[in-house]
């Protein structure tokens, strides 16, 4: 077996025999180690072109920019196919699929032996942080797939440069097939994968610091220095060693004094994660030289330094965008982002070689050949890109990209927001009482359904920490490490909620969004700061009118904000007693303060109630 571009000075043992015995299982035509070079990125580019997979965008308009077509059944992540495979099943929890580790590797194995026939395995060594961070870590993804090769590319640091630093350090070791070799004489198509749902397997050992991945060539199920490195390992990894791995985005947020505070994030989908994390503030605020800055849209490890003060890097180094709905008026700087240096999937290809999707700027093209390399036309039935189309972007090239991003130290982190998708009861800002109190709002968090296939409409979605699918151990242990974790710091960062998607009774938005989320992350900022004022009220400290700048927005009044802003405190006695669900479902495992926090807010809200029923205005 033929391997290409070994490195001279390759010292990790335990790599290269890895390596070894996977070349051996998968049996590939040849081995080829990855540089991580433009030369290399560029060469892989052009083959992908030449055999199918890729279509090069009009250069004129999409510089370097390329377009992927995956198979129709090869879209999204695969929740269902998708394992957390722990010595005992009690440690993967009631909301992971656990198999067994060994009943899991006699599936797997016979699947893997000879996957790799016809093509090449590439061994891809990545960093998932800037290199040099003590809260980096390292993982070495085998793969069949120059698909992921090169998305793997602008999404972390990875090629000579992440294996030097590596030595010989433990490591990740992840192993993805797309699980369709190649006889002799075979043709290639242009998405290999295995079209069948029940043949695609995204598995993760904890234990032995092991993921295998088989089946799909899409995204997180492939590309696995994301979901499950950056997340399910790496969370199990931070519970052990005492720091947190977040489905997390994180901002920078500069006051016209020059000082900057850092917030993290967690939203839930459909929630404007992405949006918020590359916010534009209003005229008035930008005008006076406040400014937004982004870290990251999508993950955080954090971890205390010597004095206890918490650190966040973003462990990647791009984007991994959905395209429907990014505009110029919901997200500019995502635009700006991916005007070059950008691999599409799943979007729809202009008669003039550029993309569209729903939501773009501008009236839809007359005709395009939509995701699965059809005609389209705006009479069309269909979607003319994928629901979940993509973009992979370097995050170097977004306009609001923080002087920090690189920094290996991380960026302090000021505050916590966490929030879902509510129309009602919930209200638009609110600070926990204190860690404890932030822990039981985060965990009990979720998203009113919008569509059946996913519950009943209306029903509300727990999704703890906006962790559900991402937490590689039980979700009752997760809780009890964030408790563990707070206890440790001699400051803990406050804790907020956000709710943007509260409703009206004609159905429409109460709050604009967008941009003037600013108003309520100013307030975030300043509280932790200790500068900005707020009252007491039974679940949290929420502010007055008074207490938002509303300069630019004079239209939005006090009654306005009354609605945003208001407490049904039967409705909230409702919404508590929903969450024994959850809890319920945790119970040999959930931390006994839940239960205690959960009825010191029953007990604030039944002593409100007698001094003032049904809703509440906070002003």
């Amino acid at each position: 077996m033929k391997h290409v571009n070994t490195p001279i000075n390759l010292t990790n043992a335990e790599l290269k025999k890895w390596v070894s015995k996977m070349a051996e299982l998968c049996k590939p035509s040849q081995v080829y180690w990855c540089n991580g070079s433009d030369e290399e990125y560029n060469r892989l580019c052009n083959e992908m072109v030449e055999s199918g997979t890729f279509i090069r965008l009009n250069p004129e308009k999409r510089p370097n920019s390329f377009l992927a077509r995956s198979h129709p059944s090869d879209v999204a992540r695969v929740e269902d196919r998708t394992y957390i495979c722990s010595l005992a099943p009690g440690d993967a929890g009631p909301t992971n699929n656990w198999m067994a580790p060994r009943e899991m590797k006699e599936i797997l194995e016979p699947k893997l032996n000879g996957c790799m026939r016809g093509r090449t395995m590439y061994v891809v060594p990545f960093c998932m942080g800037p290199i040099g961070s003590s809260i980096s870590q390292f993982g070495v993804q085998i793969t069949d797939s120059p698909y992921v090769v090169v998305n793997m590319n602008l999404m972390t640091r990875m090629g000579a440069r992440a294996l030097e630093a590596m030595g010989n350090r433990e490591f990740v070791h992840c192993l993805h097939s797309v699980g369709m070799p190649l006889t002799e004489g075979q043709a290639d198509v242009p998405w290999p994968c295995s079209p069948d749902p029940k043949d695609k397997y995204i598995v993760h050992f904890p234990e032995e610091r092991l993921i295998w991945s088989y089946g799909s060539g899409y995204g997180g199920n492939a590309l696995l220095g994301k979901k499950c490195l950056a997340l399910r390992i790496a969370s199990t990894l931070a519970r052990e060693q005492n720091w947190l791995a977040e489905h997390m985005l994180i901002v920078g947020v500069e006051s016209p004094d020059g000082k900057k505070d850092y917030v993290c994030a967690a939203f839930p989908s459909a929630c404007g994660k992405t949006n918020f994390a590359m916010m534009i503030p209003p005229k008035a605020f930008t005008d006076e030289g406040w400014k937004v800055t982004t870290v990251g849209d999508d993950i955080a490890w954090i971890k205390p330094d010597e004095q206890g003060r918490l650190h966040a890097i973003n462990p990647e180094a791009g984007f991994f965008g959905v395209a429907p709905g990014t505009n110029f008026s919901t997200n500019p700087n995502a635009m700006h982002t991916i005007s070059a240096n950008t691999i599409f999937t799943n979007v729809a290809l202009t008669d003039d070689g550029d993309v569209w999707w729903e939501g773009m700027d501008g009236e839809p093209p007359a005709h395009a050949i939509d995701w699965q390399g059809k005609d389209w036309t705006p009479a069309s039935e269909t979607k003319a890109a994928h629901p979940n189309a993509r973009f992979t972007a370097p995050a170097a090239q977004c306009p609001s990209i923080d002087d920090q991003f690189d920094d290996p130290k991380g960026v302090p982190v000021s505050a916590f927001i966490f929030g879902g998708r509510r129309n009602s009861v919930v209200p638009l800002i609110m600070q926990s009482f204190n860690w404890s109190f932030g822990v039981y709002m985060a965990a009990t968090m979720g998203s009113e359904m919008t569509a059946a296939a996913f519950g009943n409409i209306g029903e509300v979605r727990r999704d703890p920490f906006a962790m559900l699918p991402f937490s590689g151990y039980h979700m009752g242990d997760y809780f009890g490490h964030w408790l563990n974790f707070g206890r440790q710091i001699p400051e803990p960062p406050r804790i907020f909620s956000v709710n943007w998607f509260r409703k009206g009774e004609d159905g429409s938005f109460l709050w604009p969004g967008f941009g003037e989320n600013m108003r309520v992350l100013k307030w975030v900022v300043e509280r932790a700061r200790g500068k900005s004022k707020g009252v007491e009220m039974p679940l949290g400290w929420m502010p007055k009118y008074e207490h938002i700048d509303w300069r630019g927005m004079e239209d939005f009044t006090e009654a306005d904000f009354e609605n945003v802003m208001s407490i049904n405190r039967d409705l909230w006695i409702k919404e508590i007693a929903s969450q024994d669900e959850l809890f319920f479902k945790l119970y040999d495992r959930l931390p006994k303060e839940m239960t205690f926090i959960r009825e010191l807010l029953l007990s604030n809200l039944w002593r409100s109630n007698k001094k003032k029923k049904a809703v509440a205005p906070i002003s």
